[in-house]
């Protein structure tokens, strides 16, 4: 055997710093965008930041058939989730008559506007008194006077606590409810009536009008109150329909203007250190700008391309939303699917319909009569529908969902496909959802 040194040459891709920075500035949506260009002129004393106006008549509009300049301003006002703001108010307006401290006041403000979509509280009282800069104890003894606001259940950090505070609001003379959902809530999902019986040590007859009581509670406070949109102040798109054609307005006319200091700059020349300073700050700048630029032209190509993909669903909502792939925008537009998949995560586009997730337009296909296809969310759509007519008596099962899916629409669906939607729906199985007899 012939021992020898070998040579080899290899070729490797090493990511920068700036790339990795670049890949992440795409998937900024508008504030987190807005945060980093604020930390980068804090860094760098060649970049200087001119505040939008405030009349916010900067927008940026791109028309698929005009370049028409008038109207194209967004109103701040409708930015904000109007559909959850009149539950907010209600409860803010609910604290300003409890007879408590300015600080307390603070901490009940602080946890309202920061409940999820079921009225939930999902932060501790640990993070709320980090966040707040509180002692944990105050946080404690605030949390009490949340719970006694209407609608009862609000600010419960778990679905026990939520329908506890309830039983103890609507059936005070009545314990054994409360320790029903105290010690059997898992058996009272699953309708375990003789397990619990025999747990407890009450009657079958007992269990089952204990069950009917606790069935009226509400488990989630917010509930048909507001949709699930999420709760963001700033679109990072808008598209407006004018004269029948689409505009695109970007969100980035909220932004300050990124502008460099000529007194800096006028030092790139000077001493040999203080010029390779400049010189690096300077570069920092521009690719700064380029960045934001690429961001800025990859969302304006993808969101032509949703409108010029999606007629139906500008017009009618998710009902017409037709089957549309990461990959196929991503053709279309002659970029990488992964470079697609990070403009539209953590983005949300107001349309004529509605505002919503971006990445939300974005759906598999599902094999239809003939050669059409129909996307998940039109599945969904027409999931709900079915649920929502049913017999609660003789809900329907997900095979029997998949069934009539196809006879009535043509649509060829699994059961565990069915399974599936019906859980991101947060719709319970057909077991849960028949009426406690």
């Amino acid at each position: 055997m012939q021992i020898g040194l070998f040579q080899k040459q290899t070729t490797k891709l090493t990511m920068t710093a700036e790339l990795r920075q670049a890949i992440a500035l795409i998937q900024y949506n508008t504030i987190d965008l807005l945060e980093f260009i604020q930390n980068q002129a804090i860094e760098n004393p060649l970049i200087e930041l001119e505040e939008p106006e405030l009349e916010y008549q900067q927008g940026l509009d791109f028309h698929l058939q005009t370049t028409s300049k008038q109207n194209n301003h967004i109103d701040p006002i409708p930015l904000i989730a109007q559909n959850q703001n009149h539950l907010i108010e209600d409860l803010l307006e609910q604290i300003k008559y409890l007879k408590i401290d300015n600080e307390k006041r603070t901490i009940l403000q602080y946890i309202i506007l920061n409940l999820d979509d079921n009225g939930y509280l999902t932060f501790s009282t640990q993070e709320l008194a980090s966040q707040l800069n509180k002692n944990e104890v105050k946080i404690k003894t605030t949390l009490p006077l949340l719970h006694k606001l209407e609608p009862i259940g609000v600010g419960a950090r778990n679905l026990k606590e939520c329908l506890l505070l309830q039983a103890e609001h609507y059936f005070p003379e009545k314990p054994l409810i409360k320790h029903i959902i105290e010690h059997y809530l898992t058996e009272l999902a699953d309708k375990k009536w003789h397990d619990i019986s025999q747990k407890s040590e009450l009657t079958l007859t007992e269990v089952k009008q204990i069950a009917k009581a606790i069935s009226t509670l509400n488990p989630r406070p917010y509930a048909g109150l507001f949709n699930n949109e999420p709760n963001y102040l700033l679109p990072d798109l808008t598209i407006k329909k004018e004269n029948e054609e689409y505009k695109i307005l970007l969100g980035d006319h909220f932004l300050p203007k990124i502008k460099i200091n000529q007194n800096y700059l006028h030092l790139k020349n000077s001493h040999p250190q203080t010029s390779s300073y400049i010189q690096s700050k300077y570069n920092s700048y521009m690719w700064l700008m380029n960045s934001i630029e690429q961001r800025r032209t990859t969302m304006m190509k993808i969101t032509n391309t949703v409108i010029k993909m999606q007629p139906g669903f500008l017009k009618q909502g998710f009902s017409q939303l037709m089957p549309m792939t990461l990959k196929e925008v991503a053709n279309e537009i002659n970029m990488h699917e992964s470079t697609v998949s990070r403009a539209v995560s953590n983005k949300i586009i107001c349309t004529p319909v509605g505002s919503f997730e971006m990445n939300k337009l974005f759906s598999s296909k599902l094999k239809k009569n003939g050669t059409d296809y129909a996307s998940s969310a039109q599945v969904k759509v027409i999931l709900k529908q079915l649920i929502h007519e049913e017999d609660r008596q003789k809900a329907l099962s997900d095979q029997k969902l998949a069934d009539k899916i196809k006879e009535e629409n043509g649509i060829t669906v699994s059961r565990r496909t069915i399974a599936k939607y019906r859980e991101e729906l947060n719709i319970p199985s057909s077991s849960k959802r028949k009426q406690i007899i």
